[in-house]
């Protein structure tokens, strides 16, 4: 019997280790038993993305979930952008910024629109006049840029007017509680806890306004390739907005362990958000006939971050988000 030649014997071990790496590597991106990654915060829209993960409603639908919780909004950003999380519930306004860096970044769906969730807190505040020459906290997040902007404007006055400190949302609440700053943006949780202990107003929300959506982002390579398990976990999100609504006192237990407050305060924050379910994404987030469509939304932020120096270069709202897998469901 003829023996291979130890060159052939090579060849074909390292066509094996060759072929093995390349299994691997297609397995880590494409098979179904890697978790998801999803980054969220404390944000009182989430609310059906934290009865979700408490209820075992991801389990149920078979997708499996890995929650990374931050408790500073901008944080899951850079993850998303790092390719660190696969899926991130995060800002509109945040996700038409990150567009300039990333391109490929898709809206899938609403949770919710800021309605008074978003505000700007003040002391000896009565017109938007008196902001001239101010130091504001705030997070640095382009939808409190955008908030921001639109107060600044009913009084003529441009970001150049004032003087912008840049500190996370919670610890500027609690610097407002504290009486060591005047003037701050930010949202809730904090917001209106911040306004009564530091015996200050709430001047000016998102109240009424389409200005801040907040949903779920991810790159367009990470839908195409888990389509399904991205369709799974809409439907679980699906479940957990009807549990919200149907079992508030369940719900909002749940919801006061992940955003810091006591149950009997979470009926006030979820007030402050508009919350969509599927069957409401698919009617009103994604139908351009109407009026609270995110796509007026995404324009509305696209022009304004490019006005106000945000975008370097003007980016396509049009092709910053994906429906396709909501109007599948």
């Amino acid at each position: 019997m003829l023996k291979p030649s130890p060159r052939l014997l090579r060849f074909l071990l390292l066509s094996v280790l060759a072929f093995g790496i390349l299994v691997a590597c297609n397995s880590q991106n494409a098979t179904p038993g890697r978790p998801l990654v999803v980054g969220s915060s404390p944000w009182p829209g989430f609310a059906g993305h934290y009865v979700a993960l408490e209820k075992g409603f991801f389990q149920a639908q078979g997708v499996e979930v890995e929650d990374s919780y931050f408790q500073i909004a901008t944080d899951v950003n850079t993850g998303l952008l790092a390719d660190r999380l696969d899926l991130a519930w995060t800002g509109v306004p945040d996700m038409v910024v990150m567009a300039g860096q990333d391109p490929s970044l898709r809206l899938i769906m609403l949770s919710d629109y800021s309605d008074g969730a978003d505000g700007i807190l003040a002391r000896g505040i009565s017109s938007p006049q008196d902001l001239q020459g101010q130091n504001i906290a705030w997070e640095s997040l382009p939808l409190q840029a955008l908030l921001l902007r639109k107060y600044l404007e009913s009084a003529g006055l441009s970001e150049q007017d004032i003087r912008l400190q840049v500190i996370p949302a919670a610890e500027a609440a609690s610097a407002f509680a504290a009486n060591r700053i005047d003037v701050a943006v930010t949202y809730e949780p904090y917001l209106s806890n911040a306004a009564k202990e530091g015996q200050g107003e709430v001047i000016f929300t998102s109240k009424g306004t389409n200005i801040i959506p907040v949903g779920l982002v991810a790159k367009e390579s990470v839908i195409q390739s888990r389509k399904d398990e991205i369709a799974a976990f809409l439907k679980a999100i699906d479940q957990g907005v009807a549990f919200v609504r149907d079992n508030p006192t369940e719900a909002h237990e749940i919801v006061a362990r992940k955003l810091g407050v006591t149950a009997e305060e979470v009926p006030a924050l979820l007030e402050t958000v508009r919350i969509f379910n599927i069957a409401e994404n698919k009617s009103i987030v994604f139908n351009a006939n109407d009026s609270l469509n995110v796509m007026d939304s995404l324009e509305f932020a696209a022009k304004t971050s490019q006005e106000i120096g945000l975008l370097p270069t003007p980016v396509d709202a049009s092709e910053l988000y994906d429906a396709s897998i909501v109007e599948g469901l």
